[in-house]
């Protein structure tokens, strides 16, 4: 007798004792006997299979007492190898079908088990009401469900008897039922007490709001219990805990169980229950997408395992395997997608050749008002060796606030026109087009920087620079002249808003594109800005400290270059945690800057007052500091929801000393040069990532005054309190990237979903080895198929195309 006969056996006697109540498994006999046909653990060829079978269509639940007694003998004297007792009289009716199979509206699972697309409505138990409230969940077919991975597992594997439960601790049991009754707790309440015991003693086990449990504990039915033992008058008590029958399989309890994320109207036993209903009907359709030969050498658990493992593992070593195959699957597609990506930049077709002349190399470097640091120089040194090949250069700069990209950015530009060429550059706001507009004419010489058309007689050409300024607020009569300008090739570098990649603008060569912030912009519109030349050179960049497993994924396509020092002189921002009870103190302290020709920025994080949120928001504050606290000050109010002809008003009044302080949410965080800013007040303060607070403290600290920025909160947690700390220690911005990506996530390091990274079910950015594994078996599959056309490649190859499509529609 195998286990799975005697699994059975247990529960035919366990019914016989109850008088053939159809009580012994919750849910029925009938709803056990399904899951046996659907496993095939008892073939139709087999005595026991056929016994099985031989019940009518109504199931085991429409025989009279006397008919059940009979089969259960008769299964169970065939489960022994005895000879079986007279044989059941079979209804007239067709011979018995899972009971799924009567409602042909609602096919069981396994008769649709290939069809993973299929709505969670095909996994048995799933009705279109209990869909509604996965689909609040992101799960909407049955692949949803298979990876809707658990947040984590409870450990209820080790069994304790009574004698051994330790008070205050999350224990597992396995008991005797004594007792089982419906009872009032308190008042009003009702709900189940229970006593159980093992030869160790005994315990009692209480459900609140749940009187329906004691229908389900029947007296001396041995159960598995899970849950935190307390003291109740000096008794162990078990309240609420998870519960089964021993005789079952363990699904809730005695063993790692797992917790799901969870939605109103759905607990957690339910989402157990139909997630293991799934696995059971459906995990053997997955395709496995990586070929053999991988799968065997890196030692990784095959994929439906692996699935199986993520949620019901047979211990933690079994789920970290799991998790390790799964986020291997995770990163693999990433690196294939952005490497062929990459491959696809390089094969576009040959770029212009830019070389910047060695003489007009030295006499822009020595024409600079400040010396080049040493991460400047190399970064310089990459971009221009980039834009001198026919290669087209794809590479992005980053480097935190303040410290010198824009000069790479204006070598290569130099490049360009030194060569008879045209480049472009773009930025996300009129407002950092403008200044970028201004930044350039300074570092290239002098010129009017009031006409959208400026020309700069830098010494170290032979003729003179032409930079244009396009935007989309300029006048109808200016914006023409200038696009005319451009079509004509009279312009050298153009600088501008998304207006530069509209249909109207026509470049006469353009050889070399540069994004500022970079990922405020989708994939589309980089695309949109290289089709505007013949396979121009591509330079992105962001002062958003990218962590390197993070730069290995969402920037896998580009080459790297990387400005991590600062210029000297610079001083560092002094950063302060103010305490609730120090608020009127930082007030007096805005004031006290102000009162000295300084100005400053407040930002908040909402726009509007919540009524779940109890942040401040910028409006109303507004509203209260220019009537209570600043009443004679020039203040100004800056949000997302403003026109973007209103934000650049607003933007220039601060920057031309109109204001005094800036009230705003976080949408000047990028970018913004207002040198006479030195304080920078964060309201709620915690509910910001790291990351974006430096970003928006580097909107301070742009000139020789000491700056400060300020960081309130009302009411920190330990943990955040933790994180403020931290800001004021550090101002290395690529250490506080690394601390964000692990306490946020990446879904959430930029506070924008046009990231472009896929969300990762399994996989961690802290996974340095994984990623780079990732990486190295990527560029060995694609170059021994590089379009990935093997047959042993045809699933992977579908999975990459979904993900990438994916990506390309939340860029696009």
């Amino acid at each position: 007798m195998n286990e799975r006969e005697g699994q059975l056996r247990k529960i035919l006697e366990h019914e016989r004792r109850l008088g053939c109540a159809d009580k012994a498994v919750i849910g029925g006999i009938d709803r056990y006997l399904d899951r046996l046909i659907e496993q095939n653990v008892f073939p139709p060829a087999s005595p026991v299979g056929a016994s099985i079978r031989a019940l009518p269509r109504g199931g085991y639940a429409s025989l009279g007492v006397e008919e059940r007694a009979r089969w259960l003998t008769q299964t169970i004297h065939l489960i022994d190898g005895q000879p079986g007792a007279a044989p059941l009289k079979a209804a007239p009716s067709p011979a018995r079908e899972p009971a799924a199979a009567k409602k042909p509206r609602r096919p069981k699972a396994s008769a649709t088990a290939g069809d993973l697309s299929a709505p969670v409505t095909a996994v048995r138990g799933v009705r279109d009401a209990l869909a509604v409230k996965f689909a609040r969940l992101g799960v909407e077919t049955v692949r949803d469900l298979l990876y809707f991975f658990p947040r984590r597992h409870n450990d209820f594997a080790r069994i304790r008897p009574v004698a051994e439960l330790v008070v205050g601790e999350e224990q597992t049991l396995v008991a005797t039922v004594w007792s089982a009754a419906e009872t009032t707790i308190g008042r009003r309440l009702r709900g189940t007490e229970a006593l159980v015991g093992d030869a160790t003693g005994t315990m009692r086990v209480v459900w609140f709001n749940q009187p329906y449990v004691a229908g389900q504990l029947k007296t001396n039915r041995q159960v598995v219990l899970a849950g935190k033992v307390t003291l109740f008058k000096g008794q162990k008590t078990m309240e609420n805990p998870e519960y089964e029958p021993l005789e079952e399989e363990l699904v809730h309890t005695g063993r790692l169980v797992p917790v799901y994320r969870s939605t109103s109207g759905l607990p957690p036993r339910t989402i157990r229950r139909v997630v293991k209903e799934a696995l059971d009907s459906f995990a053997d359709a997955l395709a496995e997408p990586l070929p053999p030969e991988m799968l065997t050498r890196l030692r990784l658990t095959p994929l439906t395992t692996a699935v199986r493992q993520m949620h019901y593992p047979d211990g933690w070593e079994r789920l970290e395997a799991a998790r390790r195959r799964l986020a291997f699957d995770e990163l693999l597609v990433i690196q294939l997608g952005v490497l062929v990506r990459r491959r696809e930049w390089r094969e576009r077709g040959l770029a212009l050749p830019l070389p910047l002349p060695a003489d007009v190399r030295r006499g822009f470097v020595g024409a600079l008002p400040f010396t080049l640091t040493s991460a400047q120089e190399k970064a310089l040194e990459q971009a221009l060796a980039d834009v001198a090949g026919e290669r087209p250069m794809n590479r992005l700069l980053q480097g935190d606030v303040g410290s010198g990209k824009t000069v790479v950015a204006a070598a290569s530009l130099l490049a360009a026109a030194a060569s008879g060429r045209q480049g472009a550059m773009m930025a996300p706001t009129e407002i950092l087009a403008e200044q970028h507009f201004r930044t350039l004419c300074g570092i290239f010489g002098c010129g009017d920087e009031k006409a959208p058309v400026a020309q700069v007689d830098a010494p170290y050409l032979a003729r003179p620079l032409r930079i244009a300024l396009l935007s989309g607020s300029l006048p109808a009569a200016e914006k023409r002249a200038v696009r005319e300008s451009i079509a004509a090739g009279e312009i050298d570098i153009v600088v501008g808003t998304h207006a530069v990649i509209q249909g109207s603008v026509d470049f006469a060569g353009l050889a070399l594109a540069v994004v500022d912030e970079q990922h405020r912009f989708g994939v589309m519109q980089r695309a949109a800005l290289r089709e505007k030349g013949v396979n121009p050179h591509l330079l992105v960049m962001t002062a958003t400290p990218i962590p390197r497993t993070l730069a290995l994924t969402l920037y896998g396509d580009l080459d790297i270059s990387v400005i991590d020092e600062m210029p000297p002189g610079r001083k560092p921002v002094e950063t302060r945690w103010v305490p609730p009870e120090g608020r009127d103190e930082a007030y007096a302290f805005v004031r006290e800057r102000v009162g000295q020709g300084e100005q400053a920025f407040i930002i908040c994080p909402l726009i509007e007052e919540s009524e779940t949120l109890t942040a401040r928001a910028a409006a109303h504050e507004f509203e209260r500091l220019r009537a209570e606290v600043f009443p004679d000050l020039r203040l100004g109010l800056l949000h997302g929801r403003l026109a973007a002809q209103k934000k650049d008003a607003v933007m220039r009044d601060f920057r031309d000393r109109r204001l005094d302080i800036l009230v705003s949410t976080a949408v000047v965080e990028v970018g913004v040069d207002i040198p006479n800013a030195t304080v920078m007040m964060v309201e709620g303060a915690e509910r910001f990532g790291l990351a974006q607070l430096h970003q928006l403290r580097g909107r301070v600290g742009r000139s020789d005054a000491q700056s400060y920025c300020l960081l309130l909160s009302d009411s920190p947690s330990d943990e955040a309190r933790e994180r403020l700390q931290l800001m004021e220690r550090t101002t290395d911005g690529f250490a506080l990237a690394e601390a964000d990506l692990r306490l946020r996530g990446p879904g959430e390091f930029f506070g924008t979903r046009q990231s472009g990274l896929p969300e990762f079910r399994a996989a961690r950015l802290s996974d340095v080895r994984l990623i780079e594994l990732a990486r190295e078996e990527a560029a060995r599959l694609l170059e021994s198929d590089p379009d990935l056309q093997r047959p042993e490649h045809e699933a992977l190859a579908r999975e990459v195309a979904a993900a990438w499509e994916r990506v390309t529609a939340e860029a696009h």
